[in-house]
């Protein structure tokens, strides 16, 4: 009962994702985001949170920085880095709820069907790997990259909501905040 709960879970979640992957791509090829983005960046403060929502995800993460640095090149990079930052966390923190509760269920199922992958547990439960994957994720949702990968290390390492938050606000301040110093310097 318990496994064809965790199986038929497992396929949602994969059903989840690959839809959503196919409906960005379509999204994105469309222009529509860019469009969007284009339409807001003249309100500042709206324009960096929409522009930070679009910041976190591997679809939207060029044209979102973008947009970004036209902000910032005509603004103040503090508000740009603050207000795309808030909407960063946002996208992230939808995205990190889904991996820390769906996905790490769906991964601690294939680990239990698969022997290898059991053993290998054994080797991320070192201490050393406790505090080394949620810094890994920080450094990848701290550089331009797009966030996913960063978020998976983060949730699957079960770092808790209330240090996940000011910790992806800082560095996508940190990162957005960069990307308004070259946009100026340009």
């Amino acid at each position: 009962m318990i496994k064809n709960r965790a199986r038929s879970n497992l396929m949602r979640d994969l059903a989840i994702v690959g839809f959503s992957i196919i409906l960005a791509v379509i999204i994105v090829r469309s222009g529509a985001v860019e469009n969007f983005l284009v339409a807001t960046k003249k309100f500042e403060i709206i324009g960096s949170f929409i522009a930070g929502l679009f910041f976190t995800t591997v679809f939207s993460a060029a044209p979102a920085t973008v947009v970004l640095g036209q902000i910032a090149h005509a603004n103040s990079v503090f508000l740009v880095a603050f207000f795309g930052a808030l909407g960063a966390v946002c996208g992230d923190f939808i995205i990190f709820r889904f991996i820390k509760h769906d996905i790490s269920a769906d991964v601690d199922y294939l680990v239990k069907q698969n022997r290898t992958l059991g053993r290998l547990k054994h080797v991320f439960k070192l201490r050393f790997f406790r505090w080394f994957i949620p810094m890994l994720g920080a450094l990848v949702v701290a550089s331009p990259l797009p966030d996913e990968l960063g978020l998976a290390l983060m949730g699957l390492s079960k770092i808790k909501v209330r240090v996940f938050i000011p910790l992806s606000f800082s560095l996508n301040f940190l990162g957005i905040f960069v990307i308004g110093l070259v946009a100026r310097s340009i």
